[in-house]
């Protein structure tokens, strides 16, 4: 069975989301959000004053809009380090919050992808093409917290 997620609301895996509510300290800064974390990481190197607004951003539909605003120059190596701070982003989100930490690893082997019908990058896309990167890096995850805790 393949498991997919998207809305926070409702969702029985919407905290799979990086809009859900799942805060975390990460390069001694507190991130109200996975979402806010990964759009900041675009201007860390170019535009601290933004960075930092994100950071304070009163929700995660408002930081990705602030990380979409191409008004700021994006660090030079975004497309190279993307995947990589998402994944950091991610596992620390999971690794803080036990409750949603036993969602994911009670997903066993199930594939998991995020139903996302505009982003064929992140998610499935409309037409299930996509790439689904935000599933793989919650398998990757799941994976790392299953060999961090030998009862699962």
């Amino acid at each position: 069975m393949t498991i997919y997620f998207y809305s926070t609301i409702e969702d029985p895996y919407g905290c799979f989301s990086n809009f859900s509510r799942h805060g975390f300290t990460l390069d001694e800064l507190w991130w109200p959000t996975s979402e806010h974390y990964f759009q900041a990481q675009k201007f860390v190197t170019t535009d601290r004053v933004w960075f930092e607004k994100i950071r304070q951003a009163k929700n995660p539909k408002q930081a990705a809009n602030m990380g979409r605003d191409r008004s700021h120059p994006l660090r030079q190596d975004w497309e190279v380090v993307k995947d990589e701070i998402m994944l950091q982003a991610v596992l620390e989100k999971f690794a803080t919050h036990a409750e949603i930490r036993d969602i994911l690893l009670a997903t066993g082997e199930e594939e998991i992808v995020e139903n996302a019908p505009g982003d064929y990058y992140w998610g499935c896309g409309k037409d299930g093409s996509g790439k689904n990167k935000l599933g793989q890096i919650l398998m990757q995850v799941r994976d790392l917290l299953k060999s961090d805790d030998p009862s699962a």
